[in-house]
């Protein structure tokens, strides 16, 4: 496939303007050992601080978790707890062996309590066995590409800490993954209070959420907290603005609260959304070879805005990958190419470039009939 190169300045496809004040503010100074922020819908990173470093994150680890129960797993699910789960030991919603529970229930106990004996639970009914399910979570987290992560409780309780670590880019990479393909995630990690049944009580267990930005930041809607003593304070959160999300984590920070909203802080005022590919519009019309129609019109199969910065909108650029032609039969929506857009030259996304209508193969009836037509006009010239 040959590649088509087409520069656009961004301020042909910008029509919203930038304040002077963003091009002033200064990254925030963080304690975390490893810190980031990274945009939802791009994955874009907006600020970071060891991003690639290696460290054990705690509870943070429940986020894969949830994730898989969510993959795997029917909400509707009965999960009879074993003693196992009972006696894991630290954050607990206080499950008693043989207790019958959904699967929906158990999952708030995870996220909202940090319940070690609810992860348990899952990992037994989702992976058949906890050393299987933290097999699943590792398979899961290099599919993501979480390439430097590795897990060795569903829990991230402090039992083998040189072999269960991550990295601040990768929790967020997972982080991004669930937010981006399950609504239910979203739902359970924004809960700050739930109530559900408590097996031999009259009453029902309360849970209210750890992540104290649900109720102090604006727009926080998630994500987990984390502490063992060999991890210290762990946390990822997220907030939305004006229907954009952003994810922030920070591991080993011993004021999580203040640097995830420092850094979330940063990053709203100095980066705004762009539109820059719509949803729809035509990208480039190419020939085709044998069909029943000449041209094809190849358009974004989705749009795609972007957070940038005064000094970067006049550097964004797209670079259309398409072939010279294209050959018939082709069906609507099928991949034809694809989109990279740039920043400073720097590639941060990729969009799919698709057929804009189907056309049908020439055949012999066609091939006739086109003949026919061409002799009556040559005809038709002659004889006028």
């Amino acid at each position: 496939m040959k590649k088509i190169y087409v520069y656009i300045v961004a301020f042909i496809l910008i029509v919203s303007p930038i304040t002077t004040e963003a091009n002033d503010i200064c990254p925030p100074q963080t304690a975390a050992k490893a810190a980031i922020v990274m945009d939802q819908q791009s994955g874009r990173i907006l600020y970071e601080k060891n991003i690639n470093e290696k460290l054990p994150m705690a509870s943070t680890t429940k986020i894969m978790t949830l994730l898989l129960a969510l993959e795997y797993g029917n909400l509707n699910d009965i999960v009879t707890i074993s003693k196992r789960a009972c006696n894991v030991g630290g954050s607990s919603i206080w499950l008693s062996p043989g207790e019958k529970i959904t699967l929906d229930n158990l999952l708030y106990g995870l996220m909202l309590n940090s319940g070690n004996d609810a992860a348990t639970a899952i990992a037994e009914h989702i992976g058949g066995s906890v050393e299987n399910f933290v097999h699943m979570m590792n398979l899961k987290a290099g599919e993501i590409g979480a390439l430097n992560t590795h897990f060795v409780t569903p829990s991230g309780l402090d039992i083998d800490i040189d072999n269960h670590y991550t990295t601040a880019y990768d929790l967020a990479l997972i982080t991004r993954y669930a937010f981006n393909n399950y609504e239910k995630f979203a739902q359970i990690v924004s809960t700050k209070e739930k109530t559900i049944p408590w097996y031999g009580h009259d009453w029902g267990r309360y849970l209210k959420n750890k992540n104290k930005l649900l109720w102090q930041y604006d727009g926080a809607d998630g994500v987990k907290t984390g502490y063992t003593k060999k991890a210290g304070r762990c946390l990822v959160s997220s907030a939305t603005r004006n229907g954009h999300r952003l994810i922030a984590v920070v591991l080993n920070s011993g004021p999580m609260w203040e640097d995830s909203e420092k850094m979330l802080d940063y990053a709203f005022a100095k980066y705004k959304y762009k539109l820059i590919i719509n949803k729809g519009q035509v990208a480039k019309t190419l020939p085709v070879i044998n069909g029943k129609s000449k041209y094809l019109p190849v358009i974004f199969s989705d749009d795609f805005e972007l957070p940038v910065s005064k000094e970067e909108k006049l550097n964004i650029n797209i670079n259309m990958n398409l072939p010279e032609s294209v050959k018939a039969p082709i069906i609507i929506g099928e991949k034809i190419g694809s989109v990279d857009i740039l920043i400073d030259n720097k590639k941060i996304n990729k969009i799919d470039i698709i057929a804009g209508k189907s056309i049908k193969q020439r055949d012999f009836g066609y091939n006739l009939k086109t003949l026919f037509e061409n002799w009556i006009l040559i005809f038709n010239a002659e004889t006028s």
